[in-house]
């Protein structure tokens, strides 16, 4: 054998036998507050729900045991019934990288319908019912439409139906009132969801905070086994990458926005419960209080990521922090301060944590 062929065959037995890995220069040893993002990149309810078992322990020393007290924190759940309903049709928007500042208008004018119909018109308390719920349902398509097929910016979009829907619910309603008595005569189906339930202890559970629980659970198993659910993620994540897989995110963006109208309805119906009547002046701040709760219960601006369970947290630590500060003594004005400082503290910590998928 000549020198030659004798070393190509050293070479090619030394080749194989070296290693065959590829490559690789990504550093994946982390440090310990690049672990924390991943943490909190996975599991988005970990920092409201710190926020909020902090804020309880806070208001316990601070105000004592009043805060502490049963009918207290009853009276929370029922302060926050109307924000945690608005925020889960909120949430639903916000997944999929949109905002509604409508919910709040089309909350009131399906409350307006139900109460117009039934007191004033005459109209059978059950159809009232049903036609305030399809009020709801068709503002939301309609936003849904708007942004879908035209193809316009959902903050314009619904910054404008916000405006044409408060114009309806003065047409509608004459800026009267239909007052809780009347309602009670005619239409007490109106006033259900403010039906009371006693727990012990002074704590008191409505019927409207019971549906706001169980509508968050139906949410929540839409969300997180069904299709439907995942296209919304989806969309809302890569809305370019989810159409290429094969999710029609036209039809999607439309549904989510009709969902929501739809739920805006039942906070109508809500917020009848709660005040006994039925007012055009009614919840003036829900749309951003409700905007506040998706957002302090980690559910990103930017789409993809959040769930029903943070926006809930996110609705108790609001109607904790005012009512904790109330019981404290604090004025109104820096209870709003408050409020608005958990706002951007938790869109800098949204931020921070998004950075990780960059």
């Amino acid at each position: 054998m000549s020198d030659d062929a004798a070393g190509s065959t050293l070479a090619e037995k030394g080749l194989n036998a070296g290693a065959h890995d590829v490559a690789s220069f990504e550093d994946t040893r982390h440090g310990p507050l690049r672990r924390i993002q991943g943490f909190l990149h996975s599991y988005p309810t970990a920092i409201p729900f710190i926020v909020l078992i902090v804020g309880i322990l806070i208001f316990t020393i601070a105000a004592g045991t009043r805060f502490f007290a049963p009918f207290n924190l009853s009276l929370v759940l029922q302060q926050v019934t109307i924000i945690g309903v608005l925020g889960i049709a909120q949430t639903l928007i916000i997944l999929t990288a949109g905002i509604d500042l409508s919910v709040g208008a089309i909350m009131i004018l399906s409350s307006i319908v139900m109460g117009r119909l039934s007191v004033v018109a005459g109209v059978p308390v059950e159809i009232s019912f049903v036609l305030g719920l399809l009020t709801g349902l068709a503002c939301g398509f309609v936003n849904g439409v708007l942004v879908a097929l035209v193809r316009l910016p959902p903050f314009i979009v619904t910054l404008g139906t916000w405006s044409i829907y408060g114009a309806l619910i003065i047409l509608i309603s004459r800026s009267e009132t239909i007052r809780s008595q009347d309602i009670a005569a005619i239409a007490p189906m109106l006033q259900w969801m403010g039906a009371r339930v006693a727990l012990g202890g002074g704590a008191i559970l409505t019927a409207g905070s019971i549906v706001m629980i169980l509508l968050a659970c139906l949410v929540w198993y839409i969300l997180n086994h069904t299709a439907f659910g995942r296209h919304i993620y989806a969309t809302g994540d890569d809305p370019e990458a989810a159409r290429l897989a094969g999710i029609n995110t036209k039809a999607t963006l439309i549904g989510v926005y009709s969902i929501a109208g739809l739920i805006c309805a039942v906070a109508g119906w809500v917020v009848i419960g709660r005040i006994g009547a039925a007012s055009p002046l009614a919840g003036q701040n829900a749309n951003l209080d409700a905007i506040t709760a998706v957002v302090i219960g980690g559910t990103s601006l930017f789409g993809g990521r959040g769930s029903i369970i943070g926006t809930l947290i996110g609705a108790l630590i609001v109607g904790i922090f005012r009512n904790g500060l109330a019981l404290a003594g604090v004025d109104v004005l820096w209870q709003e301060f408050a409020v608005g400082g958990l706002i951007i503290v938790a869109v800098t910590i949204d931020q921070w944590i998004r950075k990780i998928s960059a």
